[in-house]
């Protein structure tokens, strides 16, 4: 028997406006038995309603997957420009300018 060598290239294409992004600075994730649910919002400052810009749903399997991808690629950038602080040592004002919110 004789191995073949296949080339496994996956092809992929991207519109401009999908290249142009959405900036997100909150993720919301919900899971069920079958699926994750990602929705990011970009919470602007001093406005009470936010817009859910982008939402994407994995398998588990595929929640897991990127989930190490994503650690490896944060090992990746800490490795070059040092570590990322959490927001919890940051010292940003939570209410952004805008009305204080209560629980």
């Amino acid at each position: 028997m004789t191995e073949q060598n296949t080339n496994n290239q996956l092809n992929i294409e991207i519109s401009e406006e999908v290249a142009e992004g959405s900036y997100a600075n909150l993720a919301i994730i919900t899971h069920s038995h079958a699926e994750f649910v990602i929705d990011f919002v970009n919470v602007m400052p001093g406005t009470p309603k936010s817009r859910v810009k982008s939402r994407i749903i994995f398998t588990p399997q595929h929640a897991k997957r990127f989930m190490k991808a994503l650690e490896e690629n944060i090992q990746k950038y800490e490795s070059i420009n040092g570590p990322i602080k959490d927001l919890e040592e940051v010292q940003m004002p939570i209410n952004f300018g805008g009305p204080t919110a209560e629980a």
